[in-house]
């Protein structure tokens, strides 16, 4: 049997190592798996579509879906997070609420991302900043010249200008010059312990109240194949997303063992077991209908905010073979 020869671009994730390591195979391929960190991922697939198969931030997935894109996503969610503790303000704002945050200047390394939606989303629904008080700057976080990877056309209301030329954002937020930033990765500046902290000194807890009230586990990237990939080969979809759901079964396990920590901490067993309880037995879960609330969530707060044009129903995001799955 000739195994189709598929690349796949995905980050050092426990819920993928057995696809990494071969102990998951994927049904009809011979999968080359591909570890690299997620901006460069994002980066080599927006520019140059160079893997076959690859983890993409859900935000530019859906801009570039809509615009008849060149990718067919998969409902396979490699990374998930939330986003309380991705806040990070200047010691000599003085900003200790959300609230204050009305009409100051905060950085975003790019507008669309992913992190950026749902933490504007949040503190909009929950904390009543609306995300179009702030005043946003946009550039590389702790790097100089980042720009935005898929052009936007906002709504003149939002206040949205790049930084300087030469200058980071961490960098501009240890100076006090701007006055917060929003970003999956810490700035440098906070891990230095230069003037910066997290807006929310409690942001476990936070985030916990947040699940408890919205019931969402935020998704931040999604499993995407080459659009003509796909369709030359539409069985792919549901072969991946039977491999991913079996790779993720083996973390479960690797956190739920007893007889010796899998995993370098401590409590790691009992940690697994307050999450169960609280989000439940698959809290990493895959597939549409087991997350139709969390996308319907992110598309109306990526609406709102001025990036999608229309908002479009879930099932028009991916594969028409991995709605549905064989009853027996």
């Amino acid at each position: 049997m000739t195994l189709l020869p598929i690349t796949l671009a995905c980050g050092p994730y426990d819920r993928t190592r057995a696809l990494a390591d071969g102990r998951v195979r994927v049904e009809g391929a011979d999968l080359r798996y591909i570890q690299l960190d997620p901006e460069e991922i994002f980066f080599r697939m927006l520019s140059y579509g160079e893997f076959d198969v690859a983890e993409l931030s859900f935000s530019s997935y859906v801009l570039t879906h809509l615009a008849d894109g060149p990718f067919v996503a998969v409902p396979v969610f490699p990374s998930r997070m939330f986003r309380h503790t991705s806040v990070y303000v200047s010691e000599s704002s003085g900003i200790t609420s959300p609230a204050q945050l009305a009409g100051r200047l905060v950085g975003v390394a790019e507008y669309q991302l992913t992190a950026n939606v749902w933490i504007r989303g949040i503190l909009e629904e929950y904390h009543g900043l609306a995300s179009s008080s702030v005043r946003y700057r946009t550039g590389g976080l702790n790097e100089q010249g980042r720009l935005e990877k898929i052009p936007l056309k906002l709504p003149s209301e939002i206040d949205i200008e790049p930084i300087p030329d030469g200058a980071t954002l961490s960098g501009l937020l240890a100076a006090g010059e701007i006055d917060a930033i929003y970003s999956p990765r810490a700035p440098a500046s906070f891990e230095a312990g230069n003037g910066v902290r997290r807006l929310f000194a409690d942001s476990r807890e936070q985030e916990r109240q947040y699940f408890r009230d919205s019931g969402i586990f935020p998704i931040m990237h999604v499993l995407v194949m080459r659009r003509e990939v796909y369709e030359a080969n539409p069985w792919l979809a549901t072969a991946l997303a039977k491999a991913f759901s079996l790779a993720k079964n083996f973390a479960y396990q690797e956190l739920a063992r007893t007889v010796a920590l899998a995993v370098t901490l401590p409590w790691v067993r009992e940690e697994y077991e307050a999450s169960v309880g609280l989000l439940g037995d698959d809290f990493w879960s895959y597939g549409l209908d087991a997350n139709r609330h969390v996308i319907e969530t992110f598309i109306r707060y990526a609406h709102e905010q001025g990036m999608l044009s229309r908002r479009p129903e879930p099932e028009e995001l991916f594969a028409k073979e991995t709605l549905k799955s064989v009853i027996i």
